[in-house]
Order: C-alpha cells, then sequence, then structure tokens
C-alpha cells in the first residue's frame, strides 16, 4: 500500500523558516508528480506547490511564491517544502499529495497524514 510521510511541521515566529518533508513508498507506482496542500481551521484545503519527479519542473500557489520552494530527491522518493518568511495566516495543517502535473496539479487519492505549522505574530 502506497503511503505518503510528511514531518517537519512545528511553531515558529513570524519571518522565521520551517522545511517540511514527505518521503513516499513507491514513488515509481503512484504518480508522475507530488504536491502540498494546506488546510487552516474552518477552510478548505488549497493548493500551495507541485513539482514534477522526472524534471523538477514546479508551480506554487500566488500565495506562497517567492517564499516557498518546492524540490524533491529522487533517489529517497522524498520531496521538500521549504518555507521561508512564514506569515501567521501560513498557520495549517499541511498535506503531502500524490498527483499529476500538467497545465494545472491534479491531485490523486493519495494523502499523507498532515503536519500541523503554527506561526505565532
Amino acid at each position: 500500500q502506497v503511503q505518503l510521510v510528511e514531518s517537519g511541521g512545528g511553531l515558529v515566529q513570524a519571518g522565521g523558516s520551517l522545511r517540511l518533508s514527505c518521503a513516499a513508498s513507491e514513488r515509481t507506482f503512484i504518480s508522475a508528480a507530488m504536491g502540498w496542500f494546506r488546510q487552516a481551521p474552518g477552510k478548505e484545503r488549497e493548493f500551495v506547490a507541485a513539482i514534477t519527479w522526472s524534471r523538477g519542473n514546479t508551480v506554487y500557489a500566488d500565495s506562497v511564491k517567492g517564499r516557498f520552494t518546492i524540490s524533491r530527491d529522487y533517489a529517497k522518493s522524498t520531496v521538500f517544502l521549504q518555507m521561508n518568511s512564514l506569515k501567521p495566516e501560513d498557520t495549517a495543517v499541511y498535506y503531502c499529495n500524490a498527483g499529476t502535473l500538467g497545465d494545472t496539479y491534479y491531485p490523486y487519492d493519495y494523502w499523507g497524514q498532515g503536519t500541523q505549522v503554527t506561526v505565532s505574530s
């Protein structure tokens, strides 16, 4: 069974940084791309960033462009989300997802358990 395991969340002050990781148990069988989503209390889950396994093509939500960077370690089937200049509005549970990236990112129904990111003002 495919598993996505996130780590790296925590509590940080505004302006600080965090790095999230997502380890995929079966990269070659699940997807051509990986994405990060987040869900704040009382809000719908929203797209944050995505990256293709093969070429490392990336796409970002406008709200995180210039502050977040998605990357991957192909050999270790791991995707990272480097989050800099964090704002209180970045507070959410962050989820890793397997999917495909064309003009937009399409998520498959493979999700990690989520990791909490809390940014204090």
